[in-house]
């Protein structure tokens, strides 16, 4: 085993422990990659947190890029030197999810692995939380969940397509099927919520309106393709949408955990439209809608894990419009931090007003 510095939760809703800790080489299927960058999700907090449950001690972390170091038994198209994005999406590629084109939702993957590659100095076993513990140097994962980048694409950029970006972006293209021409509403612009605006942008919608609490992120929404913002603070703010785009909407995008956002989204939608839940709540938090105007109107909710992305398929189309200039990722970087830093960056991001925050790694 090698030794690795890592950050460390051994108590929920308490600050991570920076540490060295012990992590296998890679075995069947798997490679090792050594870390360029990370991203902070507030998925990653929300667990850390104890809002999900999850077994402790535990390595946090799930959007990463970096190069592979070091390959297993029976891996296939990746190699020593090869820049990666790792991701959190584990699929077995042959059970029914799978096999349909939806690996994120794949039923034989595991969701964590406490019998991984991760332990403390000491010999205990440490979960890999989220199939990745990317808060670390290194990781090992299953050859599914890494993507090959170009040279053109720096690791902290890259990181971001490991999930915010490929959650926004496919919520609006696989979820919700968006066609040029129709109206959005992307309830949250925050991180998801700013790349569900690309995404409905990038598919050619006619309205985007953003709903967030802020109006500093309404202004950011703009700069990302919203056409128009309302405030959820405001009376009925459903209604300012419908004004601003003239009907309602074919799609409501909730990219945030808040109960209220999830209470109000079918008041947005028009008929035939749908919401898309992509926001998780805590485990218990509830929701209430009357579905009677659903049925009547044919409308519909549906859940999006992931964006509903394949990807091998989807992370190269990304990466291409960014290199094109169409896909905006650099400005999504709220700021830089190293793993010593990282309950600092952390707290910056619960305040609400970053982005993402990254964690590079030297080299």
């Amino acid at each position: 085993m090698a030794r690795i510095k890592a950050a460390v939760a051994h108590a929920f809703d308490a600050p991570l422990s920076i540490e060295e800790i012990e992590i296998s080489e890679p075995v069947q299927r798997q490679v090792e990659v050594t870390l360029g960058a990370v991203a902070i999700c507030h998925s990653d907090i929300s667990f850390a947190e104890g809002a999900w449950g999850g077994t402790l001690p535990a390595i946090y972390g799930h959007e990463a890029a970096g190069t592979v170091t070091a390959v297993g038994d029976g891996v296939s198209n990746l190699s020593v030197g090869d820049r990666v994005v790792v991701t959190l999406i584990r699929a077995c590629g042959t059970c029914p999810t799978c096999a349909s084109g939806q690996p994120t939702v794949c039923t034989t993957a595991p969701d964590s692995l406490n019998d991984g590659p991760l332990n403390t100095a000491d010999g205990q076993p440490i979960t890999q939380a989220m199939n990745s513990g990317a808060f670390a140097e290194k990781v090992v994962v299953d050859q599914s969940q890494v993507v090959k980048i170009g040279e053109k694409i720096t690791f902290e950029t890259a990181c971001l397509l490991a999930c915010g970006v490929i959650t926004g972006v496919g919520a609006v293209v696989n979820a919700a099927g968006l066609r040029p021409g129709q109206d959005v509403v992307v309830i949250g612009a925050g991180g998801v919520g700013l790349n569900a605006i690309q995404g409905a942008r990038i598919a050619g919608a006619r309205r985007i309106v953003a709903v967030d609490m802020s109006e500093e992120k309404l202004a950011i929404a703009k700069e990302f393709g919203a056409t128009d913002g309302v405030l959820a603070t405001e009376k009925s703010p459903w209604r300012h949408a419908r004004k601003a785009m003239g009907r309602n909407a074919d799609a409501v995008i909730v990219t945030v955990g808040a109960i209220p956002a999830y209470d109000q989204a079918p008041r947005y939608l028009a008929p035939g439209g749908k919401v898309i839940m992509v926001g998780m709540p805590h485990t218990g938090a509830m929701s209430s809608y009357e579905p009677v105007i659903l049925a009547a109107m044919g409308q519909g909710m549906i859940g999006s894990k992931m964006g509903d992305v394949v990807i091998q398929r989807d992370i190269p189309w990304m990466v291409d419009l960014y290199e094109q200039g169409r896909l905006k990722l650099d400005e999504l970087i709220s700021g830089r931090w190293t793993l010593d830093q990282i309950n600092e960056a952390i707290a910056d991001t619960k305040t609400g007003s970053a982005k993402r925050n990254v964690i590079l790694f030297d080299r």
